[in-house]
């Protein structure tokens, strides 16, 4: 049986635990500490680490899934959107949360404006994208759910707690709640959702 060490609260996490769960997949869950890093899966001898990688892996194991597309184009969209959501999409939405969320939650003090608005300007052209692509789309890649909603929908688990800034973004919202209702995703949130 494969094995996924995670800090459940951790949004790596999320992903990754919603994943498994949304395709089957027997995975032991071991807890670890937020600060030892990203989540690791162990599959007999192979180790692997990088949350995005972990989504590849293990929607491979499921290829009927269609969740990670059999096609050329269809991978490179994909890798396109977890390679998007490591370098811009999730730095963005970091600073909100951390402030708003995380310092809270940790005891760390009051939320620092100046991050926040940092966070804000981060924020807006990224969401902006997303909410062009989706107009046209029911999911991230087209009419088919795949591994980019789940690495994407990441930064948006903090949405409402952080009070991202989404009035001009209808496609976003309307995407992500279609996203966040699927049963893997709420039996994966911490505490789960009913």
């Amino acid at each position: 049986m494969m094995k996924l060490h995670v800090f459940p609260p951790s949004p790596r996490a999320l992903k990754v635990r919603a994943l498994a769960r949304h395709l089957n997949l027997e995975v032991e869950e071991c807890l670890v500490d937020l600060f030892k890093g990203e989540p690791v899966l162990e599959d007999g001898d192979f180790v692997l680490w990088e949350s995005n990688a972990i989504l590849l892996y293990l929607a491979a194991k499921r290829p009927e899934s269609g969740l990670w597309p059999g096609d050329a184009r269809g991978q490179a969209d994909v890798s396109r959107w977890l390679n998007w959501e490591s370098a811009h999409w999730s730095p963005a939405a970091t600073p909100m949360a951390f402030e708003r969320v995380v310092k809270k939650l940790a005891g760390l003090g009051e939320p620092n404006p100046a991050e926040i608005a940092r966070g804000e300007q981060l924020f807006h052209p990224l969401a902006s994208v997303l909410n062009g692509v989706l107009r046209e789309r029911r999911w991230l890649c087209g009419e088919r759910l795949t591994i980019a909603d789940f690495g994407v929908a990441t930064g948006m688990v903090f949405a409402d707690a952080a009070e991202f800034p989404l009035a001009s973004y209808p496609e976003l919202v309307r995407w992500y709640d279609a996203f966040r209702v699927l049963p893997a995703w709420q039996k994966s949130l911490v505490p789960p959702q009913s």
